[in-house]
């Protein structure tokens, strides 16, 4: 039996897998690299509209994610067990090579490093939000989040209540994560970096493994009742 009012449980959820995947204090130290030729004005306001894209982005992939799978024929359990893989093979990879991952990141997010002072904002939604801030691994993440929606009136509403608060606390993070990017790299060297890393990997991993039992277990019963 759940406790948890249903806004709350679903914050509880939501929350964590978003902020293990997305980790803005650690994304912020490639912010700050691929946008180090730009003044302090022309970051707080590039990272504003990067924390508003991907409040956009996550909220459609977590609230319209599963009808529109569900068009194609998409079984909510088949989603929830690959968006549980896809979590977990994630947090190996953050696991087993951390400064790899950061890597990627880095080499997606390269051509706004790039560009005219003028021409920066152009690239707010790609490649900042999309795929740096969040890319198609979280968006997996948010579609899978997104099929732990109860089917009654009260839940559902709780549901929603609880993943918005969820959302709009990670794009703050973000927000304030980018726009202070330059106090961070300051605050944290390398080290601290790789186990920030490490210890969100781990929850991601926890929470992988979570999401896939979801989906697994309804599978395992229908299979045993027949």
């Amino acid at each position: 039996m759940n406790l948890l009012p249903p806004s709350l449980d679903a914050f509880l959820l939501v929350f964590p897998a978003l902020f293990s995947i997305v980790n803005p204090p650690s994304s912020a130290f490639i912010f700050h690299e691929v946008t180090h030729g730009q003044t302090h004005a022309e970051r707080v306001k590039l990272a504003g509209r990067v924390a508003l894209y991907a409040t956009l982005v996550l909220l459609v992939a977590m609230w319209a994610g599963t009808y529109i799978l569900s068009f194609f024929g998409i079984s909510l359990n088949a989603l929830r067990i690959g968006g549980g893989l896809v979590l977990g093979v994630r947090a190996y990879e953050m696991l087993s090579a951390p400064d790899t991952n950061q890597a990627r990141k880095q080499k997606e997010a390269a051509p706004a490093a790039a560009a005219d002072p003028d021409e920066l904002s152009g690239f707010a939604f790609f490649p900042l939000t999309l795929p740096f801030t969040t890319g198609p691994g979280t968006i997996a993440v948010a579609i899978s989040l997104g099929t732990a929606r109860p089917d009654d009136l009260s839940g559902m509403a709780g549901f929603y209540i609880g993943s918005l608060l969820a959302v709009l606390s990670l794009s703050l993070m973000i927000w304030g994560s980018y726009r202070a990017a330059n106090r961070l790299a300051q605050l944290l060297g390398p080290t601290a970096r790789v186990v920030i890393g490490r210890l969100t990997a781990f929850l991601l991993l926890g929470i992988g493994v979570q999401i896939a039992l979801n989906g697994v277990i309804p599978v395992l019963h229908e299979a045993l009742a027949r």
